[in-house]
């Protein structure tokens, strides 16, 4: 359920985010008959070397939008009970751009997802036989031993390094252009999220032989679900480490001399979290307001943690749920319908509900 408006692209000011338009948008048009330029030269906010990049490669566009939609649902997956839950609109408001002009924990997830989404959607194209610049990995090839013995490499290997490639040079091409702290941070976080798909990419085989057995193995190496990559990201957003720039300008040293000093693998941030809890268009939060929480649980979703201590709404519900499910032989599901009463329970609003204004 991605909080994009339908139909446009817009430039955050660290990350593109992309939305697919409807076929009557007139630069889309444009685009599918052909006219690259005109496409590229129509989107918000690209750098110029952003623009060399999708007048080159137009069709790699399309992927990249698959792969923001792709971040995106896994972002608000990850952040689902917490006060920030990475909508990125609320009323047209802009909000996860304000959340990246931040250098928080927030904004280091953000960087480290979308770049991953990024290399993901681009990969995934090249093994499709979508992008005209890639296909399999043509690295994999020949014969091969592991623990198991010998196979030989064969069907259609993920093209992982040239994903990696191609993210890198789309989405630090505006970080590169600055020499500042955040530019820094936010290109560390974004290497961080291309080495997590990686990491994730696993061999598969398939046995030939005389009933089956594994005599002769052909294999091929292809990507986990991007779902490993983002509870891989969300282990590092916990564990994220906060740093200062150290005294010549060109790198990181930690904030707190008690923490380890940060790896390729961590996320990096420079200031704390705002706490989210009410309607604050600088940072980005759409406040608590109305959101579900769990009157039994002592996480982050609890009513107290949820609601920041304003109290909760609750009301009851009707819903149909599936029940008394039976498996029958062979080979099938049958479950009747129920009728469920639930007790929801909402945020209450602050006593001033609107947006903080700093004047």
């Amino acid at each position: 359920n991605m909080n994009f408006l339908p139909g446009f692209w817009w430039s955050l000011p660290l990350v593109l985010v992309w939305a697919t338009p409807p076929v009557t948008s007139s630069w889309w048009y444009m685009g599918a008959v052909g006219s690259s330029r005109v496409m590229c030269d129509n989107v918000p906010g690209l750098v110029s070397r952003q623009r060399q990049l999708c007048r080159r490669h137009p069709e790699a566009m399309l992927s990249i939008g698959r792969g923001v939609a792709a971040w995106t649902a896994e972002c608000q997956h990850q952040f689902r009970r917490h006060r920030w839950d990475c909508n990125a609109l609320e009323r047209g408001q802009r909000l996860l751009g304000r959340v990246l002009l931040r250098s928080s924990r927030e904004s280091a997830f953000v960087h480290a997802i979308s770049s991953a989404g990024v290399v993901f959607a681009i990969t995934r194209a090249c093994s499709q036989g979508e992008l005209k610049s890639c296909s399999c990995d043509p690295k994999k090839k020949g014969s091969a031993k592991d623990s198991k013995g010998h196979f030989d490499w064969g069907g259609c290997s993920d093209n992982i390094d040239y994903g990696i490639k191609f993210a890198t040079a789309f989405v630090d091409a505006k970080e590169r252009k600055g020499k500042d702290a955040r530019a820094l941070m936010n290109l560390h976080n974004n290497r961080a999220g291309r080495k997590a798909v990686k990491r994730f990419l696993k061999q598969e085989c398939k046995c030939h032989g005389v009933s089956g057995s594994c005599t002769l193995r052909t294999c091929w190496l292809a990507m986990a679900d991007f779902r490993k990559t983002g509870d891989y990201l969300w282990k590092k957003y916990n564990g994220a480490i906060q740093v200062v720039m150290n005294q010549d300008g060109t790198g990181f040293t930690v904030a707190n001399k008690k923490f380890k000093k940060p790896t390729k693998n961590d996320l990096v941030y420079f200031e704390s979290s705002p706490d989210y809890c009410i309607r604050d268009r600088d940072v980005g939060s759409l406040g608590t307001a109305g959101r579900v929480c769990n009157q039994t649980s002592r996480g982050m979703d609890s009513c107290e943690v949820m609601c920041c201590g304003r109290g909760y709404d609750t009301s009851r519900v009707s819903r149909m749920t599936k029940c008394e499910c039976k498996f029958h032989w062979c080979c099938a599901v049958r479950c009747q319908d129920c009728l469920e009463v639930v007790d929801i329970h909402t945020c209450k609003a602050p006593k001033s509900a609107g947006w903080i204004s700093r004047t």
